[in-house]
């Protein structure tokens, strides 16, 4: 496995994981999902555009692994996934573009994740900022409420009270 190279050391401009967590909040969970159609309009066209640039994002970060690194073939697997999302487009019915909006939504932060993944960025749990080398951070685990899936990770030590809506 080679090491990834630390974001913006390429020539493509820096991705801001925050400000795409924050778009897809303004369509996820379905109930903040906006109805009115000019809203869902530029919320599609806001979350094309960063499933777009994360695609290729998230190719490059997997370039550079190994051929058979499972979380490699994992996010290409979603990479593919997002592709048919973006080639699918809404239907004319207003409910018909909110559930694609939410789609679009789930597959961005989808890619967001695989991204940090790949490209070694690790990011608090609370606040989905990155961390900074010299910042204090303490674990952070959290079950779920059904007993299954678990959320584990660092979080800042500024973030320790904070209560994260989403």
């Amino acid at each position: 496995m080679t090491t990834p190279e630390p974001p913006g050391a390429t020539d493509a401009p820096p991705v801001d994981i925050a400000t795409m967590r924050a778009n897809v909040a303004e369509v996820l969970p379905p109930e903040a999902t906006p109805t009115d159609r000019a809203t869902l309009e530029v919320l599609t066209d806001t979350l094309r555009h960063g499933v777009q640039m994360l695609i290729a994002e998230v190719e490059r970060a997997a370039e550079k692994q190994s051929a058979d690194d499972i979380p490699r073939y994992v996010a290409l697997a979603c990479v593919r996934e997002a592709r048919g999302k973006l080639d699918a487009g809404p239907v004319l019915m207003p409910s018909d573009a909110a559930a694609y909006v939410r789609k679009l939504g789930r597959s961005l932060l989808a890619l967001c994740d695989h991204y940090e993944a790949l490209a070694g960025i690790r990011v608090c749990l609370a606040c989905d900022q990155p961390f900074k080398p010299d910042e204090a951070t303490q674990p952070y685990d959290r079950g779920s409420p059904t007993g299954g899936a678990a959320v584990s990770g660092r979080i800042h030590e500024r973030c320790v009270n904070s209560v994260r809506l989403r």
